[in-house]
């Protein structure tokens, strides 16, 4: 059932749970974090980056996601542009049937950032579709989006988090639906060289000075050690590969306003770990079904851990429930029967 994320983020802001947002570029991606989401009963955010767009065609990723609608029903699913960096991009994805698009100004000066931000609400809203805004910096590089120098960034922490204040004057001159900021994560697989300790209180502040608004954490995979020693042993080379501990992620999402959580590194991390593990078993296996359908199984149950741990397993029924309720628009090319992208 596609929706926008504003019914989730309604239950999930004070209920006690986080949505999952997950990136997917492919079939067997998005066909894992489908399957757990059905078996674990959760809603689900699909993120599609402006490299997922180049790599895969966004014709062909809106037909896998025709067919996800198609085969879970059940399961409400946000179609969500992540890290679009022009009001150009934004367009196209409404045009392409998107139901949630991200305008990320972060790398811009404060006001050029309300400024491409409060453009892209005004073409957004118009057509019925929730906005992501972001405030402060991240460290580390993921696909095109390319932050601060990890060591850098944390030495200098403190400068580089959302301000709360600061996130109160966005908020109210963008007219933004959820606000991603920094509070010490990281983008990547090398996040960090000691363990990464969330900034708490600058969340509890940010939730004071923006009551009710949905509040996103962007770089916040956990990079598991398991599937890190699994590469590694493959014939991988991830040093020193850390992300963010998921019993912190789980406090934010349980316990402050973060409603919506961005995970990416750790389904490529399952997927590859499980590819070279199949490949070190038999180099002579060359049927990409024997390698990607293991691979597939993988990052489904990677996904189910996630859902466990945002604690979004289970809300299905309340979800839709209260979309129907509530009466949530879709924009004006859908259907409230969910008919796909």
């Amino acid at each position: 059932m596609l929706m926008s994320t504003k019914p989730m983020f309604d239950l999930a802001y004070s209920g006690g749970f986080g949505v999952g947002a997950f990136n997917v570029n492919n079939m067997e991606i998005t066909q894992a974090v489908m399957e757990a989401c059905h078996a674990e009963r959760s809603p689900v955010i699909l993120q599609i980056s402006k490299g997922a767009r180049a790599y895969a065609n966004i014709r062909f990723l809106k037909k896998i996601i025709d067919a996800c609608v198609e085969e879970y029903p059940e399961v409400p699913i946000a179609i969500h542009c992540d890290h679009g960096d022009t009001v150009e991009l934004i367009q196209q994805c409404i045009d392409d049937g998107y139901t949630s698009v991200m305008l990320d100004g972060s790398h811009h000066p404060y006001e050029e950032n309300v400024a491409i931000t409060r453009a892209a609400v005004d073409v957004a809203h118009e057509a019925g579709v929730v906005v992501e805004g972001e405030l402060g910096m991240l460290g580390g590089i993921e696909e095109d989006v390319v932050g601060l120098d990890a060591e850098e960034y944390h030495k200098n922490i403190e400068q580089f988090l959302t301000d709360p204040e600061q996130a109160r004057d966005f908020a109210d001159r963008t007219q933004i639906d959820s606000l991603a900021v920094a509070i010490g994560t990281s983008h990547g697989a090398f996040k960090f060289k000691h363990e990464a300790t969330l900034a708490f209180d600058r969340i509890e502040n940010i939730m004071k000075t923006c009551p009710g608004l949905p509040l996103v954490m962007h770089g916040s995979s956990s990079v598991p050690q398991d599937l890190v020693k699994i590469v590694n042993a493959n014939g991988g080379k991830l040093p020193g590969a850390m992300g963010v501990p998921e019993d912190q992620i789980a406090r934010a999402v349980r316990t402050y306003g973060v409603c919506k959580v961005n995970i990416d590194t750790d389904l490529r991390l399952a997927m590859t770990a499980k590819i070279r593990e199949v490949f070190t078993a038999d180099p002579a296996e060359f049927d990409p079904r024997k390698y990607l359908g293991p691979a597939r199984d993988s990052i489904c149950e990677l996904v189910k851990r996630k859902l466990q741990m945002l604690n979004s397993a289970g809300k299905t029924d309340e979800v839709v429930a209260h979309w129907n309720k509530e009466g949530q628009p879709l924009p004006a090319f859908y259907s409230r029967a969910g008919a796909g992208v």
